[in-house]
């Protein structure tokens, strides 16, 4: 499944339970569309926010985001991993 890294440029008042309290509800609805959030990062000082995400596509990804909490990606990338 392809691998994708999601980026939130500017999150308004990101705080640590802010971006925990995202993550879960991204958890609780992701097999509706086959989705894995892996993991995410954020920085509070300047609201940005990457998540690390399997999905079939980017438009499940995005939809994931958009049914759990509405804090749409400014952009996602298909990635691969590398050592």
């Amino acid at each position: 499944m392809p691998l994708y890294l999601d980026v939130h440029n500017k999150v308004d008042g990101l705080s640590t339970q802010m971006a925990a309290e995202a993550h879960k509800k991204d958890l609780a609805v992701q097999g509706k569309y086959g989705v894995n959030y892996i993991r995410y990062w954020y920085d509070e000082g300047t609201g940005k926010v990457f998540c690390l995400v399997q999905a079939p596509s980017k438009e499940a990804a995005a939809a994931v985001h958009r049914e759990s909490h509405g804090v749409m990606a400014d952009d996602i990338i298909e990635v691969k991993e590398g050592s």
